[in-house]
């Protein structure tokens, strides 16, 4: 099947800019440069260019012309949540476990209205100064033991010995967000103000094999226990 020519005029575009030929925010090729450069009319161009800004390669500018997005699409980085403790300092504590089936977390999890879940709250401590905050949803069928709070401790643990899955291998997606205000009810299990900023961590979990939501997590982390390190690979 013949190929479109904007499609032709975009992969070698996109190819171009993957190349590493052009720096974030470089001025891109005008429209006349390419219409002269690919012998394609000014339509071709025009969806091409508009195509690449939708993938979040270019951004475009009336009056100034198109750009190269400052975004890091598609380059792959390596990404490591640093602790600021030694590991053996770490304590969990089970503070409830709660059957449940509110829309919102339903939703987060892929399931029915008529399902339910369970909600784990736990709270992470360093040399005994309360650190995070965790709530793990679990669609109900993964939580055997809803009476034993200590049996979830690490919820990975029981997952690998309880059903075969290694959560810290499946796909996941996470969203971190700087909170201000800090709720109520996180703040006190924090043991700090509602005006200390907190590190909200949004993540998603999906089985590999199947597709199906595993978990959904939502914590809250002391901002002073927040580190990160980025990393883009060697070439």
């Amino acid at each position: 099947m013949k190929i479109p020519k904007h499609q032709l005029v975009k992969n070698n575009l996109k190819s171009e800019i993957l190349s590493g030929k052009f720096e974030s925010g470089d001025k891109f090729y005008s429209e006349a440069e390419l219409t002269k450069r690919f012998h394609v009319s000014s339509i071709t161009v025009i969806r091409a260019l508009k195509e690449l800004v939708a993938e979040g390669f270019l951004v475009r500018y009336q009056g100034k012309g198109t750009f190269i997005s400052r975004s890091r699409k598609l380059k792959t980085v390596k990404f490591s949540d640093l602790e600021v403790f030694s590991p053996p300092d770490d304590r969990v504590e089970v503070i409830s476990i709660t059957r449940d089936n509110r829309s919102t977390i339903l939703t987060h999890l892929g399931l029915a209205s008529t399902d339910f879940y369970y909600a784990i709250e736990r709270v992470r401590r360093a040399k005994q100064i309360p650190y995070i905050y965790q709530c793990t949803y679990l669609p109900e069928r993964f939580v055997t033991h809803p009476q034993d709070l200590a049996y979830y401790n690490s919820i990975y643990t029981q997952m690998k010995n309880e059903f075969k899955i290694q959560l810290n291998t499946e796909p996941f997606v996470e969203y971190n967000q700087i909170i201000l205000p800090t709720p109520q009810k996180i703040a006190t299990l924090l043991e700090i103000s509602e005006e200390t900023p907190t590190v909200k961590q949004e993540r998603t979990t999906t089985l590999s094999l199947s597709g199906q939501i595993i978990e959904y997590i939502c914590s809250y982390k002391r901002w002073e226990y927040y580190k990160i390190k980025l990393e883009s690979p060697t070439q």
